[in-house]
């Protein structure tokens, strides 16, 4: 669930009512609205992302249960 609030008067007031039982509580977290990526580093982050899709596409994958387990056993 994704919520945007605005701050007024030192209060957190979201935008829309929520269906959230009283008393929840919610973490909330300020958007970092930058990534810290470079231009260069997000060309290069963008193609490496296409690269690995089009492999996907082509059926090159590996199935994610096999690179958790290559990733369990480096632990």
């Amino acid at each position: 669930m994704s919520l945007t609030a605005r701050v007024r008067s030192g209060h957190l007031v979201l935008d829309v009512p929520v269906a959230l039982p009283e008393g929840t509580e919610v973490e909330l977290v300020a958007d970092d609205e930058t990534d810290g990526l470079t231009p260069e580093d997000r060309v290069r982050l963008n193609a490496a992302i296409a690269e690995s899709w089009q492999q996907a596409i082509e059926g090159k994958g590996r199935p994610v249960e096999d690179v958790l387990a290559d990733l369990r056993r480096q632990r």
